[in-house]
């Protein structure tokens, strides 16, 4: 039996794996096993740091709050209790996006929850 070189589909999954380190630096951009070793990394970290972005976020939003409610002499535990007690349902990415964009708003819950 003849035997068959893999001339053309090597070159093809050559090519795929180089096109998905596209951008990376030096060896990881040129060279087959590199780039291999490369995404395999990259899908590891890319899997944890899509659970880590969510905490991210979370913080975010926690400073952009305390940080609206130093004018009006007020901590962010407080806040967050008084929201609770009235029972005004605002999550924190809404109460963050409100105090950055519309601080008339913002001001009106802070009232609200005094």
């Amino acid at each position: 039996m003849a035997r068959v070189k893999g001339g053309k589909m090597a070159q093809k999954r050559r090519r795929y794996i180089l096109e998905q380190v596209k951008g990376y630096r030096f060896d990881r951009s040129k060279k087959k096993r590199a780039a291999r070793e490369a995404i395999f990394h990259a899908h590891t970290h890319a899997f944890a740091h899509r659970k880590d972005k969510k905490n991210d976020f979370r913080k975010l939003w926690i400073t952009r709050i305390n940080a609206a409610l130093m004018p009006h002499d007020m901590k962010y535990s407080r806040f967050v209790k008084a929201l609770k007690d009235k029972n005004i349902e605002l999550d924190r990415k809404v109460l963050a996006t409100m105090a950055k964009d519309m601080p008339e708003a913002f001001e009106a819950v802070v009232k609200a929850a005094k």
